[in-house]
């Protein structure tokens, strides 16, 4: 049987990590079994005690001593994956386990290397804030330039990887330049992406979001430096 290799970076979720366990363990996959990979990312919160609460239901857990960032714990992610697909969670309830089967329909039919869920493609049925609109897909655009993909959302958290394409490239962004870091050397690849609708339930600052104007203007150095 076939095996989803699920990557859940973690830094300081101690109000959302637990549900968001739950959902992953409930999705029922056709005919591929879950590896959930949680790499906890040095949470000052409760959120190390509440995995451990739940080793039950994950299958490895991972703990760094420093807090490096999103694209460094997903890497520690990859190199622990196992499984014939890796799709990337994160942790704050924004994006809907259940959407998994979806994602991974292309990849089972060989249909391509990557997919993608965008956010935008339904856009009409999505919440969301302007300004991060705005930004995310100036952000794609400027991305597509160089990368000659058209996509709507090279910003999506929800990226489904065969792991032999995925564990071909050579990551090295700590924070959240991992976005167009992959994206710009999956081009380099030529490795084909699919893109399917996802669903989208934005949190506020004040909610734990943590991504900011920095990491969008790290976001438009990668795609410089990448491509």
């Amino acid at each position: 049987m076939q095996k989803l290799s699920i990557i859940i970076p973690c830094y300081n979720e101690e109000n959302n990590i637990e549900n968001l366990l739950k959902k992953v363990n409930n999705v029922k996959l056709e005919n591929i079994e879950k590896e959930i990979i949680v790499v906890d990312d040095c949470s000052k919160d409760n959120s190390r005690a509440i995995l451990e609460k739940n080793k039950d239901v994950i299958q490895k857990i991972l703990f760094h001593k420093e807090n490096m960032g999103k694209g460094a714990a997903i890497r520690t992610g990859i190199k622990n994956a196992t499984g014939e697909y890796i799709i990337i969670q994160d942790a704050d309830l924004e994006y809907n386990p259940d959407e998994y089967n979806k994602l991974l329909q292309p990849l089972i039919e060989n249909k391509c290397d990557v997919v993608y869920g965008s956010r935008f493609i339904n856009k009409n049925k999505n919440k969301g804030y302007i300004s991060n609109f705005i930004a995310n897909k100036l952000l794609t655009r400027l991305s597509n330039c160089f990368t000659h993909y058209k996509l709507t959302d090279m910003e999506t958290c929800y990226k489904v990887f065969k792991n032999r394409t995925l564990k071909n490239i050579e990551l090295k962004e700590d924070r959240f330049g991992f976005e167009p870091e992959v994206t710009s050397k999956l081009s380099k690849e030529k490795a084909k992406i699919i893109e399917v609708p996802i669903e989208y339930n934005p949190r506020t600052k004040k909610e734990g979001k943590k991504i900011g104007i920095k990491d969008g203007i790290r976001a438009i150095y990668c795609i410089f430096k990448y491509r």
